[in-house]
């Protein structure tokens, strides 16, 4: 499942440009859409006001020029204020409405922006009676405090939009990091996390949905792996016993250069079959460590000199440690097993602290390991793994994670060389953990250290 994983980050889908938050792109989204709806409520209202008072200013100019025309046809006089007669400036539309014997009124906009109100009325002596006013400086002070109102509330609605925005994002990103983190655990090998547990909420949304089928994606991955793990742990039990047999036979076979070559396979085959079942216990999960205090350096030191007296082991800091020693060497040796099959010498092994390192001045390792680690029976590039079947790393990295330690690889190349020139060597990097894992597999709780007063 780790390996799954891996791969599907590592996809062209898994990379990103620019990173923002989720938050800020729906506090920018609602922020953006409130400032539109905003300025549209804001035109809306600012000409349905204006309209309105000048249908009002209309009115009251049609009801003055009434009142300018029965005076004057009583008295014979024009004493009203701003009324005139056959008034040069009137406009033509409205001087043709009047000769058609209709009253109305017109609107105009001078060049500075004054608006100007025009009411006429016909004359029985056949003259036009026209009254000149302008929008009234209440009017427009009206106007003024009311476009003021609506930037300000324009400016709230954008503000609170934002704020609104960031809360709602801001709990949308919480779970989504949430799901995210669970997920990442999923794919550590921790199958027993839920996603949506982990995520919470009592509200359910799109967020619960993902969850949930990442659970169940999950499910099906772990299925399908201890599918396959019980099938290759029972194919490689029941070539046990008849590997086993023939390895007896032929070692009844007569000296000589064909029993060689037969044992030689048959030795081979039991190793692969062992490292199957190896492999089948490590990926159920059921390995615990038999746990042992030891010096670090002078255990290598004695493991290193049995299986290869060549290998030069170099002490930087001596340790003592909790570990499995059986499963310590077991990533030891494999270790060097694939720096002699895959590298070149010398090879080196350095302890430091808790730190081992087996170098050799090899090719180095192929791209797909170092990116997503050893995969069993995938042997790597023709110059480095041509041989063997790829299951030495992989028990390698199982029992280090049984150890509860972190084994990581890396090839050595000049200072600043670039990618494609050729490595100088590969190295293999065991972390041992400060505090190893107890004989169930779980870590030890630490006991809070009491306060330090100061005296």
């Amino acid at each position: 499942m780790r390996g799954i994983f891996r791969r599907l980050a590592a996809s062209p889908l898994g990379r990103t440009g620019i990173r923002t938050g989720l938050r800020w792109k729906l506090s920018a989204a609602i922020a953006l859409v409130g400032a539109l709806v905003a300025v549209a409520l804001s035109l809306v209202v600012h000409n349905a006001a204006r309209v309105s008072m000048l249908d009002n200013a209309r009115d009251l100019a049609d009801d003055r020029v009434l009142i300018a025309q029965r005076n004057y046809e009583l008295s014979g006089r024009l004493n009203f204020p701003n009324a005139q007669i056959d008034d040069p400036e009137l406009p033509a539309e409205l001087r043709r409405k009047v000769e058609d014997g209709r009253r109305a009124t017109y609107v105009s906009e001078q060049a500075n922006g004054v608006t100007d109100i025009w009411a006429a009325v016909p004359l029985k002596d056949g003259h036009v009676m026209s009254l000149h006013s302008g929008f009234t400086d209440r009017s427009s002070d009206i106007l003024k405090d009311l476009d003021q109102a609506l930037v300000i509330g324009s400016i709230a609605v954008v503000l609170g939009g934002s704020a609104l925005g960031v809360l709602i994002g801001g709990q949308l990103s919480r779970r989504l990091r949430k799901a995210a983190a669970a997920a990442n655990q999923v794919a550590g090998g921790e199958s027993e996390v839920r996603v949506r547990d982990a995520i919470g909420g009592v509200v359910r949304d799109e967020t619960d949905d993902l969850a949930s089928a990442v659970d169940a994606m999950a499910d099906a991955l772990q299925q399908r792996l201890e599918a396959e793990r019980r099938v290759t742990a029972d194919i490689a039990h029941e070539l046990r016993t008849p590997v086993t047999g023939l390895l007896t036979a032929a070692e009844l076979l007569p000296p000589g250069r064909p029993t060689e070559l037969v044992l030689d396979r048959a030795k081979a085959m039991r190793t692969l079959v062992e490292d199957v079942l190896e492999v089948a216990r490590l990926d159920g999960a059921s390995e615990r460590a038999e746990l042992q205090d030891i010096m670090l350096g002078d255990f290598v030191t004695r493991r290193v000199a049995a299986k290869d007296p060549a290998v030069e082991v170099r002490v930087v800091h001596e340790s003592e440690v909790t570990t499995d020693p059986r499963r310590l060497e077991r990533v030891l040796f494999n270790l060097l097993a694939n720096a002699a099959r895959h590298g070149r010498p010398p090879i080196e092994v350095s302890v430091e602290g808790r730190v081992i390192r087996v170098r050799d001045h090899g090719p180095g390792f192929p791209g797909d390991l170092l990116a997503e680690g050893p995969s069993r029976f995938r042997t790597g590039s023709a110059d480095r793994a041509g041989r063997g079947h790829g299951l030495g790393l992989t028990i390698a990295a199982g029992q280090a994670r049984v150890l509860g330690a972190r084994l990581t690889f890396r090839n050595v190349r000049p200072a600043g060389a670039p990618d494609h020139v050729p490595a100088e060597g590969a190295v293999a990097v065991l972390w041992l953990p400060e505090h190893a894992p107890t004989n169930t597999g779980s870590f030890p709780m630490l006991p809070d250290r009491p306060a330090q007063g100061v005296s």
